[in-house]
């Protein structure tokens, strides 16, 4: 107790030392401003995002299920609308959303990929990114505690108080954890707000009905932003005691929050990019088209290889042509068709995830070099605004299609004639009442346990980061000199 009983009084002293520069009190008024500001950004992002995908949701199975008697596989090529619809915690943090599409259109024989993304409705700015929560906690609130803490010990040193200080009996080790819970308290004086807020904000955006697996989320969100603020209190104090002068410590952290926050991310994925090149849009779809010709054409009769599928459907049946068979051949080859070609996608799309993940797989290496990446990474991941959360609704979406598809490939099998209508002839139809059995596209967003699995190398680099920190506090305390 008396050990703790020192380092909160050294954490006091240094409060209040702080609270006596008034600059601190405007760059705390500007940090907390851009917070309020940030949290009704993302209030009114989610509600807009919400709300016109709920809308045009609803609208396109309106549209679906108003469709008049028809040729199922006519409906197959009409097609249906996928919306993506954000997480309580992407409110925080924006992540990749604003850049990725949150509609894809859903049509037989044809994948396609999102689109609608807000930077394609915005202007130049958003390429300098959106002020979220999570931004301001991950990279100001850091340059904050770097002002804060980078005379915490060498101001100490300057003025020969820090002999006076070691003189009366206290350590190293209690001096540089006084120090840091100093910082803290400091800190904690915008970040409880923060929470406050974003946890009051989260709940009224849930109607106070809150999952199992949105609760995990919010306090993993919670907890590893404090430890991510805990790791630059820690730096801060550290490189002020290890530094002769307050502005050789200053000089030091700015240079710290440069690498760590703008210089590294940026540099990572451009490296990423290099080793591991992706095929452009056009290239990736061109190398499919030509896979898909070599299988053959379904809607094309005289093609080779189902030309080999009707001749051997023939024989099975004993029957001398396709208007005898018991069932719709058109709708059996539209099956096939489908089969072939979404078998043909998928197998590229894995290829082409597999560089992503390389890519990616270097950034989330580096994050042992650089603890932002790593919150950043799984600020993102918690709140489903990642990259992986939007290849998984591309999944979710291409499953549906794909559904879709040979659903309306099946009825036309099992309900329409292989005799062609006359000329004076009614078209082949079935009921618009099979429509409803399609049912509606709902997106399901990865729960917290998928989550961690994905981010696994983010969270054992954030709390390495802690435990090496510490290590070097006690590494300090036997090291460090009050000259």
């Amino acid at each position: 107790m008396k050990l703790l009983h020192t380092e909160l009084l050294i954490a006091r002293h240094f409060k209040n030392s702080v609270f006596k520069n008034q600059a601190i009190y405007i760059i705390t008024f500007f940090i907390g401003a851009l917070l309020l500001f940030a949290a009704f950004s993302g209030w009114d992002n989610y509600k807009n995002q919400n709300e016109t995908s709920e809308k045009y949701q609803h609208e396109s199975r309106e549209d679906w299920l108003k469709n008049p008697d028809k040729n199922p596989h006519r409906m197959a090529h009409y097609g249906n609308f996928a919306f993506r619809k954000s997480t309580s915690l992407s409110v925080f943090e924006f992540g990749m959303e604003p850049f990725f599409g949150n509609a894809i259109f859903l049509e037989a024989h044809k994948q396609n990929t999102a689109n609608f993304s807000e930077a394609g409705f915005s202007n130049s700015m958003l390429r300098f990114g959106e002020i979220s929560i999570a931004m301001v906690l991950q990279v100001l609130l850091p340059l904050l505690i770097f002002f804060i803490g980078f005379n915490s010990v060498a101001y100490e040193r300057e003025n020969g108080t820090l002999k006076i200080l070691l003189s009366q009996g206290i350590s190293w080790k209690q001096l540089l954890f006084g120090k840091v819970l100093g910082v803290a308290s400091v800190v904690m004086l915008l970040f409880i707000p923060t929470i406050i807020i974003l946890v009051l904000i989260w709940l009224t955006l849930q109607n106070f009905s809150i999952s199992a697996d949105e609760t995990i989320k919010m306090l993993l969100f919670i907890g590893f932003h404090f430890i991510y603020l805990m790791f630059f209190c820690v730096g801060a104090v550290l490189i002020s005691a290890s530094s002769k002068t307050s502005k050789k410590a200053l000089v030091s952290l700015i240079g710290i929050w440069l690498i760590f926050t703008i210089i590294l991310p940026r540099t990572t994925q451009a490296i990423g990019a290099y080793l591991y090149e992706a095929p452009s849009k056009i290239q990736f779809n061109s190398d499919i088209e030509k896979d898909i010709l070599k299988q053959g054409d379904s809607h094309n009769p005289n093609d080779v290889h189902y030309k080999a599928i009707k001749d051997s459907l023939l024989r099975a049946y004993k029957v001398d042509s396709v208007q005898k068979l018991p069932f719709n051949y058109s709708g059996f080859i539209m099956t096939e068709g489908e089969k072939i070609s979404s078998n043909i996608y998928n197998k590229h799309l894995e290829e082409l995830l597999k560089i992503y993940a390389r890519q990616n797989s270097f950034s989330k290496a580096v994050s042992f070099f650089n603890p932002y990446i790593a919150m950043k990474n799984l600020s993102m991941g918690l709140s489903n605004t990642d990259y992986d959360s939007y290849i998984d609704f591309q999944k979710q979406a291409e499953k549906y299609r794909y559904g879709m598809a040979q659903k309306m490939n099946a009825l036309q099998v099992k309900y329409i004639s292989n005799k062609k209508p006359g000329p004076n002839d009614k078209p082949l139809t079935i009921g618009r009442e099979h429509w409803a059995d399609l049912e509606e596209f709902h997106y399901e967003p990865k729960g917290v346990w998928e989550v961690l699995k994905t981010e696994i190398v983010s969270v054992i680099s954030i709390l390495l980061w802690v435990i090496l920190l510490f290590v070097l506090i006690r590494i300090a305390a036997k090291n460090l000199k009050a000259i």
